[in-house]
């Protein structure tokens, strides 16, 4: 208990302030970034798929 009495008390709002300036710093820091940081690989488009000719192979009503 005696740790806890040297830490001054921070309400949660000033703590998620805090968390999401660290992360904008963090974000802006790293050289390259773009709009989705995140996202490792390129979006491929829905295009790219081929028709699922099962029923016609099988003959299904």
């Amino acid at each position: 208990m005696t740790e806890n009495n040297e830490k001054p008390k921070v309400n949660l709002a000033d703590a998620i302030r805090k968390k999401l300036e660290q992360k904008k710093q963090q974000s802006s820091a790293k050289p390259g970034s773009t709009f989705q940081a995140g996202s490792a690989k390129p979006l491929k488009s829905q295009n790219n798929k081929k028709p699922n000719n099962q029923r016609r192979r099988t003959g299904g009503s």
